[in-house]
């Protein structure tokens, strides 16, 4: 099994970034916990972020054909980017939403998801085990 896994914007700056509601692990602790927690299971998996939302959905579109699962943490553009739920659509592989925070519980803005209606599952206010849960999810579905 091959699950590709993708961060969007400002992702790149855990451990920095707010740490009040992201605490203080770096996305390179994020990415070595990803890809142990793979190893242990038995599945391939590669990581991919950007700040741009042109990169995810080419990102998206390259994996058709290549990937059994994705695991998506949208960032801001699970608000607003129609082109990340369509190019999800397009390829047909069975995503898994992830948020590090508990979205529910912030700005009204959050509570929206575009990648949600595509979804077969979404994952929030778990930390970096959220991401866990996700590749465990693909992997006994």
């Amino acid at each position: 099994m091959k699950i590709l896994v993708i961060n969007g914007p400002n992702l790149n700056m855990l451990g920095i970034r707010e740490k009040h509601l992201y605490g203080d692990k770096t996305y390179k602790a994020l990415i070595e916990l990803i890809k142990n927690h793979a190893k242990v299971k038995g599945v391939k998996v590669k990581c991919f972020q950007s700040n741009y939302e042109g990169a995810l959905v080419t990102e998206i579109q390259k994996a058709y054909n290549k990937f059994d699962g994705i695991v998506i943490n949208p960032g801001a553009y699970t608000h607003t980017s129609v082109a990340i739920l369509d190019a999800l659509k397009s390829v047909n592989i069975p995503t898994v939403e992830v948020h590090i925070t508990e979205v529910n519980e912030r700005e009204e803005f959050r509570k929206i998801s575009f990648v949600k209606e595509y979804a077969v599952k979404t994952i929030t206010g778990k930390g970096f085990d959220g991401y866990l849960e996700g590749i465990n999810f693909l992997i006994d579905n």
